[in-house]
């Protein structure tokens, strides 16, 4: 993989989240809510899975191509890579 293309993966990733399925973040949600229900104090709610879901979707406004485009050339650049052309 060349560093353009690890430069788009990275400006895809800053914009939608990790790379991966769901299921890493589900495993470390419960885990995490499991240890807390259990330390929790009396009377204290036990806690929702969700509470400790990362939410990757924050970004309300969506980017053009154009802008992803930017972002992609831009971490290309901070990583000392080249544009080549294929023709």
């Amino acid at each position: 993989m060349g560093s353009a293309e690890l430069a788009e993966w990275r400006a895809y990733e800053q914009i939608a989240g990790p790379l991966g399925g769901v299921r890493g973040d589900v495993n470390a949600a419960m885990i995490s809510a499991a240890i807390v229900a259990v330390n929790r104090g009396k009377g204290q709610r036990a806690p929702k899975l969700a509470d400790f879901m990362p939410r990757w979707d924050r970004t309300k406004v969506r980017k053009s191509p154009e802008e992803l485009f930017r972002a992609a050339m831009i971490a290309n650049s901070a990583l000392q890579g080249r544009v080549v052309a294929n023709n």
